[in-house]
């Protein structure tokens, strides 16, 4: 299909979808209870007449394009959890959930791939590969709800040949796309320290084990890990964000809490940090003569843009909208569980532009003000569409 002619077919269902957004961003859910999301993901589904399957890995929705032309198959995700976070945007079709908040523009993504859907439906006799499509749940909280679509089978029956997904990226203008070959997101541990020592007098130290020493040793000296032992050309970063200790100006507290996480974008590293972070650990609790837990809650593993498929995606790209359009990423420290599929299946995750031109700052997400120029949600079925009818 030409690419005016996807354009055209894009800009027919645009309308409804950007409803659809706007209904789904009024009503955000957390990670693992998008139930209402669901439900409404089937409902659009349903009435449209596309075969699909609810309640895949628990809130997750998979549907169906059967292509009479080949047996490839290929999956386009979105994701359909929001954010704790309490809107500030002032948008007719602001957050009605006190707290919550689709701040990470998961509700464009659902919003897209259903008018992706919209498109299919009428479009399927001519489609030159099978497409599942598939609104996953809990992307923003581990364990991940990648792991749970991968444990229902989505990459099975009929098995995936690659998968696809984009993501809002602010920082571009609409009408761009992102793009990176290779590595391109992190993997990523939370680490939680509780920190036993003996408390006491402020007055009289030598009497006690305080553990905010301990803590205070561990900010500064726990980057040396990385400076020593890191491999040449991995990107490591080790940030630890809270410290809470009971204590007062004159009172030694008896523990205290440090928690922070580490990313990386190479597994063999990443499990050799925490051996030699467990063995700096062991050496400051025989230096002051207390105790410290290491607690490690394992993340999402590093993202791998696969070549083959990433060079296919940028393919479809700059025939749809030309090469000034596609714009080359660096590789990112922030952590995205579609990850896991790129450990199992051949994937690309790429950047849509959602940036508008004209307002004086574009705010990141996560962010209270975040929102979207308008016009990004037909970019991004236009650019799902394009990739779907090069085959």
């Amino acid at each position: 299909m030409s690419p005016d002619f996807l354009r055209d077919l894009a800009q027919r269902v645009a309308p409804k979808a950007l409803q659809h957004r706007e209904t789904l961003h009024k009503n955000p859910e957390p990670s693992f209870q998008e139930f209402a999301t669901m439900a409404y993901v089937v409902e659009v589904l349903s009435q449209l007449g596309v075969e699909h399957e609810a309640k895949v890995g628990g809130t997750g929705v998979v549907a169906y394009f059967h292509s009479k032309n080949t047996q490839r198959w290929i999956g386009l995700r979105c994701e359909l959890d929001a954010l704790p976070i309490q809107e500030e945007t002032q948008a007719s079709y602001q957050s009605t959930v006190p707290g919550w908040m689709h701040a990470c523009g998961h509700d464009v993504h659902t919003a897209i791939l259903l008018g992706v859907a919209e498109v299919l439906a009428q479009k399927t006799s001519e489609l030159p590969c099978s497409v599942k499509l598939i609104f996953q749940p809990g992307e923003e909280q581990s364990p991940g709800g990648a792991n749970h679509m991968i444990e229902a089978g989505v990459l099975q029956s009929p098995p995936l040949d690659f998968m696809v997904a984009l993501h809002v990226y602010p920082e571009l203008p609409v009408g761009f796309f992102g793009t990176r070959s290779g590595l391109y997101m992190a993997s990523s541990d939370e680490i939680h320290l509780e920190i036993k020592g003996k408390g006491g007098h402020g007055a009289l130290p030598k009497q006690c084990i305080n553990p905010l020493n301990m803590a205070s040793e561990i900010i500064l000296h726990a980057q040396l890990l990385i400076d020593q032992f890191q491999p040449n050309d991995v990107p490591s970063v080790l940030t630890f964000g809270r410290i809470e200790a009971l204590g007062a100006t004159n009172v030694v507290p008896s523990t205290c809490s440090l928690k922070g996480t580490f990313r990386t974008l190479n597994e063999p590293w990443r499990a050799e940090f925490f051996e030699f972070f467990e063995d700096f650990l062991r050496k400051i609790e025989r230096r002051y003569g207390g105790e410290i837990q290491l607690h490690r809650n394992a993340g999402y593993p590093f993202l791998y843009n696969d070549p083959q498929v990433t060079s296919w995606l940028e393919n479809g790209l700059v025939n749809q909208f030309g090469a000034e359009a596609i714009v080359p990423l660096d590789y990112r420290m922030t952590a995205e569980d579609f990850a896991f599929y790129s450990h199992k299946i051949p994937v690309s995750f790429f950047r849509l532009g959602v940036g508008d031109p004209n307002r004086p700052q574009n705010y990141s997400v996560h962010h209270p003000k975040f929102d979207i120029h308008p016009g990004s949600v037909q970019k991004g079925i236009e650019a799902m569409l394009a990739l779907v009818f090069q085959g």
